[in-house]
């Protein structure tokens, strides 16, 4: 079963930037909580975006440069990314959950996930 599918993902050069999209379809829909993970090279997987009943959350490292929203009406949520740079190459995953507590952006309250789609940034 697939609820979960982002694409986007390209490579670009530093200071680029890309939109990433995500359809979300059966079980995920109820959600009320998305967002945005990424597993670079020797990393752990961490959040970079996430909205929960209209409010955004970002970390530090993106902050700024990363734009989340979603679309209700077609079950789509996207990534805006500008301002890019080589340290933002990773493997990027959109995920929905429906949330109770915690944190927005640790992956492991999150339900939902997609296959993932590879963003490279060359300097």
């Amino acid at each position: 079963q697939v609820y979960v599918a982002e694409s986007g993902g390209a490579s670009v050069q530093a200071g680029g930037s890309l939109r990433l999209s995500c359809v979300i379809s059966g079980d995920a829909v109820k959600s009320n909580c998305m967002g945005w993970f990424r597993q670079g090279p020797r990393k752990a997987r961490e959040g970079v975006a996430a909205i929960l009943y209209g409010s955004t959350y970002y970390p530090d490292s993106v902050k700024g440069r990363f734009t989340i929203s979603q679309d209700n009406a077609k079950n789509t949520l996207y990534l805006q990314m500008d301002s890019l740079k080589p340290e933002d190459t990773a493997i990027y995953y959109c995920a929905a959950t429906d949330f109770d507590k915690g944190s927005t952006l640790d992956p492991s309250n999150y339900k939902y996930w997609g296959q993932g789609t590879q963003v490279t940034v060359s300097s």
